[in-house]
């Protein structure tokens, strides 16, 4: 028989060979046409604020609450943007008269009145001619002194003057306005159109609505706070897109393509599958967050990867831990991998 010292260190051996096998055999393992990503849920966030500044009215929804793109979300006081939409009007309304009575150019009896005036100015100017010659026949036979002749001279002169405006008067009514007059007024009706609107748009800014779906994640301020464009109202989480951010290590980097299918699963959610599928893939590295739950040691280089998820009923919420499948037999990238969900 072999010494017993020497069975008992060969059973320890056996012993420990058959555990060793034991669990290997019943570890989990990762196939080799698939990998495993780890990571957790991310969705884009906004920050919500009026154009301009003004004290709150109203807050219409509350934390939590689902709201749709255009939804109306708060609203400001607005009776000083009413006044300056009404005034922006008022003045819109006055330059377009302006150009309309322009492009009319002269009335009638305007030209009418112009031409009476020419008239007059004619007859007076003969009666000053007609004086003037009496005056100097009556001069020049020593009847009146040479200071009649002169005023007379002065007056026919005058005579002539006022003629000759009433004459270019009458042009004028006949020509209408000038182009350029014509255009400075076009030009002004142009700078009031873009000033109502501009108010009508401050107008309008003082609902402040929901750009896109999405959750009312907190309410900032409340009814009767001064609310500017610096400070957020609402922080609102979109509901679509929603997407994995999962790391994946280096040496597996030439196995996975944007466009592949994907499988999401999550603890809180036990034999549910999200579908999804790889859309984006950063170009850099970095290390493995201390976040992420992987198989590999965290002083490994990664890369980050965007894994799109169907999220219809929106059970994926923003930081939920979830682990990614990706199979790497027959899958290749799409060229519309959003119709997974049926998109």
């Amino acid at each position: 028989m072999p010494p017993r010292k020497v069975l008992v260190p060969f059973a320890v051996v056996v012993v420990l060979a058959g555990a060793a096998a034991l669990w290997w055999w019943r570890a989990p393992r990762t196939p080799h046409d698939q990998l495993l990503l780890y990571g957790n849920v991310d969705v884009r966030q906004m920050q919500l604020a009026f154009n301009d500044s003004g004290r709150i009215d109203a807050l219409l929804v509350a934390e939590g609450a689902q709201v749709r793109a255009g939804q109306p979300l708060a609203r400001l006081d607005a009776s000083r943007y009413r006044d300056g939409a009404a005034r922006a009007q008022a003045a819109l309304a006055a330059a377009r008269a302006t150009l309309a009575r322009l492009h009319a150019g002269s009335r009638p009896q305007e030209i009418a009145a112009a031409r009476a005036a020419v008239a007059a100015a004619a007859a007076a100017a003969h009666r000053a001619e007609l004086t003037w010659r009496r005056q100097r026949t009556l001069v020049e036979a020593d009847f009146l002194p040479r200071q009649a002749l002169d005023d007379a001279t002065a007056a026919r002169r005058a005579a002539n003057a006022e003629l000759e405006r009433a004459r270019q008067s009458l042009s004028l009514a006949v020509q209408g306005p000038r182009r350029e007059d014509i255009a400075a007024a076009a030009a002004q009706v142009d700078a009031d159109r873009a000033a109502l609107a501009l108010a009508q748009r401050e107008l309008a800014d003082t609902v402040l609505r929901a750009p896109a779906a999405g959750v009312v994640e907190d309410r900032i301020l409340e009814v009767g706070d001064m609310a500017s464009p610096q400070v957020p109202v609402y922080t609102v989480a979109l509901t679509d897109p929603v997407w994995a951010r999962v790391y994946l290590p280096e040496p597996d980097l030439g196995r996975l393509r944007p466009g592949m299918r994907a499988d999401i699963v999550s603890d809180s959610f036990p034999g549910q599958v999200f579908a999804g599928w790889i859309g984006f893939i950063s170009p850099t590295a970095e290390f493995t967050p201390k976040s992420v739950q992987t198989t590999d040691l965290r002083s490994e280089l990664v890369y980050r990867v965007r894994v799109y998820a169907c999220n219809p009923e929106g059970r994926l919420r923003l930081g939920m831990p979830v682990t990614v499948r990706v199979a790497l037999r027959d899958n290749a990238p799409q060229a519309q991998p959003g119709k997974v969900c049926g998109g």
